[in-house]
């Protein structure tokens, strides 16, 4: 297994263009950005404008330029076309050409192209060659579901791979990682670089071997985890810019030992389905635990529970937020008496409010079906923005051993936290950031301020014949479920696949009760079923085929239609609740109506939805009036004012877990630890 050669920072620079330059101006743990207020804010200011959008004619003109490039291709033998794609890259080192309109760039893509069409057995499309130079100039690509974003990464892959860069294609999930590596192997092989793939259960000489060829796929946790490693195993702290910049021109080829760490370098990166990654997932940071002596004792936390059972909502305890809540007055007098054998420091006042504060939102505020499920008699936490299980992840301070004292399960031991790491935090490390999503525009103004990631948005290759139907909005869950099930027995009965998009597992659950009742076939896809995922989304396209699923069936997947399905009208997607995010919903919707083909989405949702918790009565109840204009208008509004008040909250508590991460690296850098 050859090691990963050092890139050559001119070429770097001429693939990467001046995005590339931005790396000198990030403004994160290397320091503030340099220059002036006003230099700063100019410059920034670009990144706060609405994304731009790649004309149709420079995507035209950039793509004839690499067809009647790669022409002259067609009757070279394979070595001949790989000989010359080293060849092109050696000649963009000594040009220094920039990276649009580059007549060196066109070669590189035809070469790549030709292997593609070769090796896959795909001629890549217009804009997925324009969505790679998006890429290698470090920008996010908003490209539509199922524009062929696997093919992108491996167009930038391969020619990024080939200046020597470490390039990591970085994937939501292990199934997605494996899966998009073994897609795209023979490419790389074709240019006689080499790929590997990162799983869940590799052990540490597996992933180092596996961090070391040209081009590694790996989900955004198992890279943040594995970079952790490295550091609580000393192998240096965050490099400076000017460290970067010599690990660049120096020739790095890690040897594959123990005393090397496990990620050689981080060059350069591609996010598939970004939003999810550097967004959603960037809520919580990633820790690292050992197994310690629990926080509380059993007797505390079991009385813990009985006293928040017993408190009142209003009276003792008021809600502040999804995930907040604040005592009243009383709150501590009116819990059931202390154990007797307990250490004193728990009848302090101080204590027993945290304790106290905690129990309370286990129980009220993390709900089973929603938040986690049990399975093998295990409190077992379910991703919420992709309705994933996630197996090894627990709770802090004590709150997931509340839980499962609420479940009636097997309390296991505290966890003592030995490195923690914000995705923010680790993703602004790289020389070189890219991603590809479908829904960027929302959330183009954080990627921007966290990221320094400019969004650009590519038209799709076919224009949508994607049908949206009116939104219908009941006044019960009851009647919500009923016309779910009846909408989507309707479309089945004309042969259209169905997809229900569902928020929580306890809702997948509820429409399947209600299909079951009515003798109709489904298949339901949610946290208990996470292992079948792929065989269930495979078969999602049959005609007449009903899938009820949560979150997880919205990204990275691929439901491929039959004829039949087609000629009856193509997907017809179902949203049964709106999320906080409005890019959650454009997800769902965007199963249909891919590349062209028909299709139609509806919501059917309901006022007593969480979503819509906030709002006064009367403007839930004129949601529910019947059919007609007032009554559309009034949905309209509440969906639009809850999301945007929903996305503020997330907004503020992704920024304060980013400011208390740098705050605590900080402090534990002080003692020359922090990592």
């Amino acid at each position: 297994m050859a090691a990963t050669a050092s890139p050559d920072p001119t070429l770097a620079r001429t693939l990467a263009g001046s995005s590339f330059r931005r790396a000198d101006t990030l403004r994160d743990e290397r320091g503030a950005e340099p220059g002036h207020n006003l230099e700063r804010f100019l410059r920034s200011l670009s990144g706060w404008l609405p994304p731009a959008r790649e004309g149709s004619r420079n995507i035209a003109s950039f793509n004839k330029a690499i067809v009647d490039s790669a022409a002259r291709l067609r009757e070279l033998p394979d070595e001949e076309i790989a000989q010359r794609f080293r060849s092109e890259l050696q000649a963009m080192k000594a040009s220094g050409a920039g990276l649009r309109n580059s007549p060196r760039v066109v070669a590189v893509f035809a070469c790549i192209g030709e292997a593609s069409r070769r090796a896959l057995g795909m001629w890549p499309h217009p804009v997925q060659f324009t969505g790679a130079c998006v890429l290698l100039s470090g920008c996010l690509a908003e490209m539509q579901t199922g524009e062929g974003k696997t093919l992108v990464a491996g167009l930038a892959a391969t020619a990024m791979a080939g200046s020597g860069a470490v390039v990591h294609v970085i994937s939501t999930n292990d199934y997605l990682a494996r899966r998009d590596y073994e897609e795209m192997r023979p490419l790389f092989e074709f240019f006689g670089m080499t790929g590997a793939c990162i799983q869940g259960e590799m052990e540490p000489d597996e992933r180092r071997g596996a961090y070391r060829h040209s081009i590694c796929y790996v989900s955004g946790k198992e890279l943040v985890f594995d970079y952790m490693k490295d550091r609580l195993a000393g192998h240096g702290t965050m490099p400076t810019r000017v460290a970067q910049v010599r690990q660049l021109w120096t020739s790095g080829s890690a040897a594959d030992s123990n005393g090397e760490p496990l990620i050689p370098a981080l060059h350069f990166a591609i996010v598939d389905e970004a939003d999810s990654v550097l967004i959603d997932e960037a809520r919580t940071p990633m820790i690292i635990s050992r197994e310690a002596p629990g926080l509380y004792e059993p007797e505390l936390l079991q009385w813990a529970i009985a006293a928040a059972r017993s408190l009142l909502q209003g009276q003792h305890f008021r809600l502040v937020g999804a995930r907040e809540l604040e005592l009243l007055p009383g709150a501590l007098e009116a819990c059931p008496s202390l154990p007797e054998n307990i250490r004193p420091v728990w009848r302090s006042t101080q204590w027993r409010t945290l304790l106290l504060r905690q129990a309370l939102t286990a129980v009220h505020l993390f709900l089973k079906d929603q938040h986690y499920i049990l399975s093998e008699n295990k409190v077992q936490i379910v991703d919420e923005s992709t309705g994933r299980v996630m197996p090894d992840r627990s709770w802090e301070q004590g709150l997931h051993q509340l839980i499962e004292v609420k479940e009636g399960v097997e309390i296991t031991q505290g966890r003592e936290t030995m490195a923690r790491m914000t995705f923010q935090r680790f993703f602004r490390r790289y020389f070189l950031l890219a991603g590809l999503t479908g829904t960027g525009a929302e959330a183009s103004r954080e990627l921007w301020s966290v990221y320094r990631l400019k969004v650009r948005r590519i038209p799709p290759n076919r224009a949508s014949q994607r049908v949206r139907l009116a939104d219908r909005c009941v006044a019960s869950s009851a009647e919500k479920w009923r016309l779910v099930a009846e909408d989507a027995c309707a479309a089945a009965a004309r042969g259209q696949p169905v997809l229900v998009g569902t928020r929580s597992v306890e809702a997948s659950e509820q429409v399947g009760a209600e299909l079951a009742r009515r003798g109709v076939e489904h298949v339901v896809l949610n946290a208990r079923q996470d292992a079948d995922e792929a065989g269930i989304v495979r078969e999602a396209g049959q005609p007449g085929r009903i899938t009820v699923a949560t979150n997880m069936a919205g990204r990275g997947t691929d439901i491929k239609l039959k004829a039949q399905a087609r000629a009856a009208g193509g997907l017809h997607v179902i949203l049964s609740e709106f999320h906080e995010s409005p890019r959650v919903d454009r997800q769902l919707f965007g199963r249909s109506g891919r590349q062209g083909e028909a299709g139609s989405v509806c919501a059917v949702i309901c006022s007593e939805d969480p979503l819509f918790a906030s709002l006064p009565a009367w403007w839930r109840r004129a949601m529910s009036w019947r059919t007609g204009s007032l009554q559309r208008q009034a949905v309209r509004l509440a969906v639009l004012w809850s999301q945007s008040q929903a996305e503020r909250r997330a907004y503020k508590g992704r920024m304060q877990t980013l400011r208390q991460d740098r705050e605590l690296n900080r402090l534990i850098g002080f003692a020359g630890s922090g990592i």
